[in-house]
């Protein structure tokens, strides 16, 4: 069974930069496809950015691509979210998820964090 944790939100100003980062707590994530989605109040849920198992591909929300970047560090057990250039728009509860396959993480991912809470706000 796999145990995610989110850390590093917080309150930043619009311009400035968070790294959020998922740990698999229990389990070995880069076995795993993981998945960050974000959800504002009173919208949908929102896929930002998905990293395929071990060293693999990345892709990003068109709403965050050549801002954000997702990547790992299969020795700490971790994937993390660089978010740069944040936005007021960006604020909103993020969560990290992982799969077997990036098509699961992007549509039923089995394993969730518990979300983490990122504010741009001046």
């Amino acid at each position: 069974q796999l145990q995610l944790v989110e850390s590093g939100g917080g309150l930043v100003q619009p311009g400035g930069s968070l790294r959020l980062s998922c740990v698999a707590s229990r389990g070995t994530l880069d076995y795993y496809a993981v998945a960050w989605f974000r959800q504002a109040p009173g919208k949908e849920r929102e896929g930002v950015s998905t990293i395929n198992s071990s060293a693999g591909a990345t892709d990003y929300a068109d709403s965050v691509k050549g801002r954000f970047t997702i990547s790992r560090d299969n020795a700490r057990n971790t994937v993390y979210l660089e978010m740069d250039s944040l936005r007021r728009e960006d604020t909103a509860v993020y969560y990290c998820a992982a799969a077997n396959t990036i098509v699961e993480v992007t549509t039923t991912p089995p394993w969730w964090g518990q979300g983490i809470q990122v504010t741009v706000s001046s």
